[in-house]
């Protein structure tokens, strides 16, 4: 009998993100997810190599990778509605529970227990997903710092939100990361060499 989960993973690239705003270039989950899985891996790094902590920088990258595979089933959720309210907040995490499910059933009885700490991860990561969570609001800040630079106004209010919510996680890494590395998303290829 075949299994599916490979197959709907593929499908990652056909859900668009930022669905309630006119973008100048869609972005899919599958390559928000890449991105947040490099920055989420940085961040380890870095909190490993400047700020004495002992990330498992592999495993946190696979957290990001894995962290939004659930919207193949639900769909990306815009932001204001994810989190209008706690009862649609709530409501929202126990579909995603069903997701997850539901992806885990697609594999193997014997690959389930692998997968299931990536698409379903439990308290004992809260650590790591905080990294995960701050990576994948940076990508966010560069999709919309790449917005701005088009000339799309729709961002502004976006990037302020999302600069203001990766403050709020008190995080040095991700502080290192705005100022080491997020300016060089504003410049052309020719300066970036």
């Amino acid at each position: 009998m075949p299994h599916h989960f490979f197959a709907m993973l593929y499908r990652m690239k056909y859900i668009n993100r930022w669905g309630l705003m006119k973008n100048t270039r869609a972005e899919n989950i599958s390559e928000h997810s890449l991105d947040t899985a490099m920055i989420a891996h940085s961040l380890a790094l870095i909190g490993n190599r400047y700020f004495g902590k002992s990330y498992p920088s592999e495993h946190i990258a696979m957290l990001a990778l894995f962290h939004d595979c659930t919207e193949i089933i639900t769909g990306d959720l815009p932001t204001p509605v994810k989190y209008h309210s706690p009862g649609i907040r709530n409501a929202y995490k126990e579909v995603e529970k069903i997701a997850a499910n539901r992806l885990l059933e697609l594999l193997p009885e014997e690959l389930q227990k692998d997968y299931e700490p990536l698409l379903a991860p439990g308290d004992t990561e809260k650590e790591y997903l905080l990294l995960v969570k701050a990576a994948d609001k940076l990508s966010a800040l560069a999709k919309c710092m790449e917005e701005k630079k088009s000339g799309n106004t729709e961002f502004y209010d976006a990037e302020h939100s999302l600069l203001l919510a990766i403050h709020d996680f008190c995080l040095p890494e991700a502080e290192f990361f705005l100022q080491e590395f997020l300016p060089s998303y504003l410049l052309t290829l020719d300066k970036l060499k």
